[in-house]
């Protein structure tokens, strides 16, 4: 009995495969139905496939945008002015080649939609572009700057069709628009072809919430500034960076109802504005004390330790 039951599950196995092919076999491609969700599919596939070219040019940008803050980092007396030009220029073509390329793919689309894809980004665009305006300007961007400089124009040119007919009857005289024209065609070879232009306003979408994530992540790289300058023997710079590190902090603290990540850098900026304090105290306090070429080389130290303890669990911003 047992046999006889298995050979038939084996045979209705075996019959199912047949049955699919058959069923696929009578379905009606012309069917309206099948046409809408044809399009439908085509329409997923498009979205999906755009959705990707946006996450590799956000990855782009957050890897150029890293390099920035790299390089601002390693300016020092004689060499400012030569970096932040440096800097300067590679913002342009950050904004020129990639930010110009995310904009094209957001032409058309609703960019909320897409913003997962491209937050990493912008946010780490935001903190470079930040961390450059505060060392040039000692001010602070806004959102509105953050956005006017991801604003782009598209120029596209417009064709126009030709009103005139022509006949091949030789019965049947030329119009007279084309036989003035023809008598004028050696002055308009000669004259450039003018054609109307079509000018198109493309831009990125800047949420405030994303600019405030940005900036949250601007506080890290001003604490980090602030004690290397200290074992760089700048000991002014830790004392400005920590008024303003006060400011962004007692912003931030007015808020209410933020969601988790914005808590989160919150947290992240309550210490580094309590390590730049700690140094300001020690040179405040203990300046006196210890020669400054001790103070130092112990802030350089801490500097290093903290930067590797940093560096392990990092990259949880980059969350595609």
């Amino acid at each position: 009995m047992h046999r006889v039951s298995a050979g038939r599950r084996n045979r209705r196995t075996d019959q199912r495969p047949t049955r699919r092919k058959e069923n696929e076999a009578d379905v009606d491609e012309d069917s309206p139905v099948i046409k809408l969700f044809r399009g439908y599919q085509h329409q997923l596939d498009r979205k999906h496939d755009k959705y990707e070219r946006i996450v590799k040019l956000s990855r782009d940008i957050t890897i150029e945008s890293k390099r920035i803050i790299f390089l601002l980092h390693r300016m020092s007396g004689e060499t400012t002015d030569m970096i932040l030009k440096d800097a300067e220029d590679k913002l342009k073509e950050l904004r020129e080649e990639k930010w110009r390329q995310v904009a094209e793919e957001l032409q058309t689309e609703d960019h909320h939609q897409y913003l997962r894809a491209y937050t990493a980004g912008l946010q780490e665009y935001i903190e470079a572009i930040s961390f450059w305006q505060f060392l040039k300007e000692k001010t602070l961007i806004s959102v509105a700057e953050v956005e006017e400089g991801l604003q782009f124009i598209r120029s596209s040119e417009i064709k126009e069709e030709s009103t005139t007919t022509t006949t091949d009857d030789p019965t049947v005289a030329p119009p007279v628009e084309s036989m003035v024209s023809t008598e004028n065609d050696a002055d308009k070879s000669n004259a450039p072809e003018s054609q109307p232009v079509k000018t198109d306003l493309m831009h990125v979408l800047v949420p405030p919430t994303h600019y405030l994530l940005g900036i949250a992540d601007l506080t890290g790289e001003l604490m980090r500034m602030a004690i290397h300058s200290i074992g760089q023997g700048d000991f002014d710079l830790p004392f400005e960076h920590c008024k303003f590190l006060r400011i962004i902090y007692d912003a931030f603290v007015s808020f209410g109802n933020v969601d988790r990540e914005l808590s989160r850098k919150v947290h992240v900026l309550r210490q580094s504005l309590q390590k730049v304090e700690t140094a300001c105290y020690t040179l405040q306090v203990r300046g006196s004390e210890i020669p400054k070429h001790m103070l130092a080389e112990a802030f350089s130290k801490s500097t290093a330790d903290d930067l590797l303890s940093e560096e392990a669990p990092s990259g949880s911003n980059v969350g595609y």
